[in-house]
């Protein structure tokens, strides 16, 4: 008979974590000891919250979220990251993702969190939309060209629907992510962010205006010629003189940005008024 409890950050729940991730996900290396404890237990936002499927002493799944902070329709609330998941071959198809999602979005909901937010591939999109009750907004913009975006959305955060409301504390713990360490430099008045995927030629690269931002310089900068924008900005911001878009067919896995609401503080969210970098999910 499967059992839940909430999901804790032990070093002998961390190591069966790491099992059931190497048993889900065969020859992956993220998923070390020092990655969960950044991303689990480091977060100045907040620990992780999630929750656990066991079978008596077998660990059959596992779902974590990452809280946050965001500016929804100008208010700030708290919010939280859609993230891991798995479920131990012997356990899929029984359901498991879906109680273990609903749980953990009712501790998110009691412990004042407004919001969970994802991006989604094209083949587990449906099963968040259709069992978990999310609104699918809109595909991520995939663009390469060189240069900075031109655009800084963030000056009228209280007309944007959504975008995450980074601190220099919580953009510190990011860039230190132990599995793929983000680089940052000062440029002009922005902080500019690049990070070069696994086998990927290209290094993804985000811009955040460096008021309030208090980071220095970190080198070397790996993103001296052509970058990757993988994320969305709100129409009314657009100013991608020198990027063009990366067609569909070519993409790897065409990603979706989803939302749902657990509070009446973040009821929706509008699509082609988002905000969203490589910054705010695990893609790099």
């Amino acid at each position: 008979m499967i059992a839940f409890s909430p999901a804790a950050f032990t070093p002998e729940l961390l190591s069966k974590y790491i099992a059931l991730f190497s048993a889900c996900f065969p020859g992956s290396d993220k998923f070390s000891l020092p990655y969960l404890r950044w991303l689990y237990c480091d977060n100045p936002a907040g620990s992780a919250i999630g929750f656990d499927a066991w079978d008596g002493e077998h660990l059959a799944g596992h779902y974590i979220c990452v809280p946050a902070y965001a500016s929804a329709n100008g208010v700030r609330i708290k919010t939280m990251l859609s993230l891991n998941t798995a479920t131990h071959p012997a356990y899929q198809g029984k359901g498991l993702f879906t109680q273990l999602a609903e749980r953990t979005y009712a501790a998110a909901a009691a412990a004042g969190i407004a919001s969970v937010h994802g991006v989604a591939n094209a083949n587990s999109t449906p099963g968040f939309v259709r069992k978990l009750g999310f609104q699918l907004i809109e595909p991520l913009r995939a663009c390469i060209g060189f240069g900075g975006l031109h655009t800084d959305y963030t000056r009228h955060t209280q007309e944007i629907s959504f975008v995450r409301d980074w601190s220099p504390d919580t953009l510190a713990w990011r860039c230190a992510n132990p599995a793929n360490r983000v680089r940052h430099r000062l440029q002009g008045d922005l902080v500019q962010f690049s990070a070069r995927g696994h086998n990927s030629l290209l290094s993804a690269y985000a811009e955040l205006p460096a008021r309030g931002i208090a980071m220095p310089d970190d080198a070397p900068f790996t993103s001296p010629g052509a970058r990757l924008f993988l994320g969305l900005i709100p129409d009314h911001a657009r100013r991608f003189h020198f990027y063009a878009d990366i067609p569909r067919r070519l993409r790897p896995s065409p990603l979706n940005f989803i939302y749902r609401s657990l509070s009446d503080h973040a009821a929706s969210v509008e699509k082609g008024n988002i905000g969203l970098t490589f910054l705010d999910f695990d893609a790099y």
